[in-house]
């Protein structure tokens, strides 16, 4: 089948990137990105690029390109689901705040919708592309609602997980180590495989894209995601005995990095992370072990975000302790919000933790953060419904300035890793602070040596 026409419904982090890549390098296909929200499409729509919704490095020059030309952004669901011969569901997939599997299970109502959308709108057969991270045999689901609808279309469903890292994604589009492509071992079902895999064999070669029946592709997006928190989560417990002992989990990470069986990324002490997958993604786990009875399976992948949280809690316990046990009206500045640098995102950044639990302690927190609005601060800590809107704004004042957000703060807590943080005239910063002036690097990216030669009282993670 020769592809000439793709849509994509959800036009978010993952959607809008996918497809703005797709388009570059497909420029024979029509692809379409379609969302209900109006102002994130006008956004999407911008004439100046650097307006686009999302932050990506290099993402606004792919879009300036293939936009108009053979990429466009629309609210017109039922027209692109029409026209399109490969829809792609990218929509979002939130953990369950309610009923069965609350806290744990995916949020799979935005799924369901499309898949009752598509349903009603198409005419002639389709290939349906789960884009969206989901727990294991959604695919039965969507088929089953697909192919009972009445009107003779044939679909089929094919699982195409995304392993983009947020800030890099562009060049993960570009460059992936792997394109996963699952589908149905029918003669249908692998010339649907062939149709997308035909898609990404534009720029990526043979060998990288990889083939499996439907189930093993949902599930190794969520193993993936597993794996890699739970070194996160592995070198943050070290980092507290790091602490204790007198070690530094800096030399220790590049001393066990080294050994080939282990390497080096995924190593770094922090705060703690976030972002929108890796908790979504091991609680999903833990729910899917859990409904088969693995109990045992579901303790250890969920002992990983036990470990996430108690860093967060640690961090801003020891914000606390070391400001003599109160914090109460003092004035502490987060360089940082989003959940990690060279993005815009803040889904489930250890910032909002951190800055509830120290509110909780009637601290007044200042927050800049070069990518993210004071708007998106505010709705973060509403999310969490711990206090309302008006209090909220009563603890927290966000700057477009850094050094307007230091004056005369009592410490500051560094929770994203930017680069320009580094580069800061820190003498500056330590000369309008409070004494004793002091720093908590939750990302260890300053020179510990050269912070406390300024005079800064300095405490990095796990040393």
């Amino acid at each position: 089948m020769k592809i000439t026409k793709i849509c994509c419904i959800g036009a978010g982090y993952v959607g809008g990137p996918t497809m703005a890549v797709i388009a570059q390098k497909c420029p024979h296909i029509q692809v379409t990105v379609v969302d209900l929200n109006e102002e994130r499409i006008a956004a999407w729509n911008d004439a100046d690029v650097s307006n686009i919704p999302i932050y990506e490095p290099g993402l606004d020059a792919i879009v300036a390109e293939a936009r108009g030309r053979n990429l466009f952004f629309s609210t017109e669901v039922d027209k692109a689901i029409d026209e399109a011969q490969i829809i792609f569901i990218s929509v979002n997939t939130p953990t369950k705040t309610y009923g069965k599997g609350k806290g744990m299970a995916a949020d799979l109502k935005y799924i369901e919708l499309c898949a009752r959308q598509i349903a009603r709108v198409a005419k002639d057969n389709k290939i349906v592309v789960e884009k969206s991270t989901l727990p294991v045999r959604t695919a039965e689901a969507i088929k089953s609602i697909l192919d009972h609808t009445g009107n003779g279309v044939q679909f089929q469903i094919l699982s195409n997980p995304e392993f983009l890292a947020e800030g890099t994604a562009v060049q993960d589009l570009l460059n992936p180590d792997r394109i996963l492509i699952g589908g149905d071992a029918s003669e249908e079902g692998q010339k649907a495989i062939q149709a997308l895999v035909g898609v990404y064999a534009n720029w990526v070669d043979a060998d990288k894209i990889l083939t499996t029946n439907v189930w093993s592709s949902e599930l190794s997006k969520l193993t993936a995601n597993a794996f890699l928190a739970q070194r996160i989560s592995s070198i943050n417990a070290m980092s507290e005995l790091c602490e204790k002992t007198g070690a530094d989990v800096n030399e220790v990470a590049k001393a066990i990095g080294m050994d080939s069986r282990i390497g080096a990324k995924f190593l770094k002490a922090s705060v703690g992370f976030g972002g929108s997958c890796f908790q979504k993604d091991i609680l999903n786990l833990v729910y899917i072990a859990k409904s088969y009875g693995l109990y045992e399976v579901a303790d250890y992948w969920e002992q990983v975000i036990i470990m996430n949280d108690y860093q967060k809690r640690r961090f801003s316990n020891k914000i606390v302790q070391t400001l003599y046990n109160t914090v109460s009206g003092k004035k502490i500045t987060f360089l940082g919000w989003a959940f990690k640098k060279d993005t815009n995102d803040t889904r489930e950044s250890a910032a909002i933790y951190v800055a509830d639990n120290l509110i909780n302690e009637q601290a007044q927190i200042a927050v800049y953060d070069p990518k993210v609005s004071g708007k998106k601060v505010f709705a973060d800590l509403d999310y969490l419904e711990t206090r309302t809107s008006a209090q909220n704004k009563k603890y927290v004042a966000s700057f477009e300035d850094p050094y307007a957000a230091c004056e005369g703060a009592h410490a500051i807590a560094v929770l994203t890793e930017w680069d320009e943080f580094k580069e800061y005239d820190w003498q500056k910063i330590y000369d309008g602070m409070q004494k004793p002036a002091f720093v908590f690097d939750g990302r260890n990216i300053l020179n510990a040596a050269e912070m406390k030669t300024i005079g800064f009282v300095y405490h990095g993670i796990g040393s």
